[in-house]
């Protein structure tokens, strides 16, 4: 069975750092999965906010946190992160990891929440300004 668990979140001020980690259990990263970090706001639909291929390490970035915000992976650790910069009040938001095993989704394919099967449950991240 597989499973994501996203821990890491919490609140700073604007212009802080956060990392994010996502740990996976139920399959291993290398077996070439597409992974990425979503984000969803009170009252707002889910954006995607960055993802990575395992099998190349292409990563995506939405224009919204490019230069901002940096997704990587550690195989041997089955182990997702995202490194997170210059946040600003509008980052504030449940923040969701997600996979689709198997599949190479690149471009905009790869931030759309309709490409994914498997989610965690979500950590929360506040940026006051």
């Amino acid at each position: 069975q597989v499973q994501l668990v996203e821990s890491g979140g919490g609140s700073v001020q604007t212009g802080g750092s956060l990392r994010l980690t996502c740990t996976a259990s139920g399959f291993t990263y290398y077996t070439a999965s597409s992974l990425a970090w979503f984000r969803q706001a009170p009252g707002k639909e889910r954006e995607g906010v960055a993802c990575i291929y395992t099998g190349n390490d292409y990563t995506y970035y939405a224009d919204s946190v490019k230069g901002r915000f940096t997704i990587s992976q550690d195989n041997a650790k089955n182990t997702l992160y995202l490194q997170m910069s210059s946040l600003k009040p509008e980052d504030t938001a449940l923040y969701y990891c997600a996979t689709r095993r198997r599949t190479f989704l690149y471009n905009n394919a790869c931030v759309k929440p309709d490409e994914y099967n498997y989610w965690g449950q979500g950590t929360q991240v506040t940026v006051s300004s």
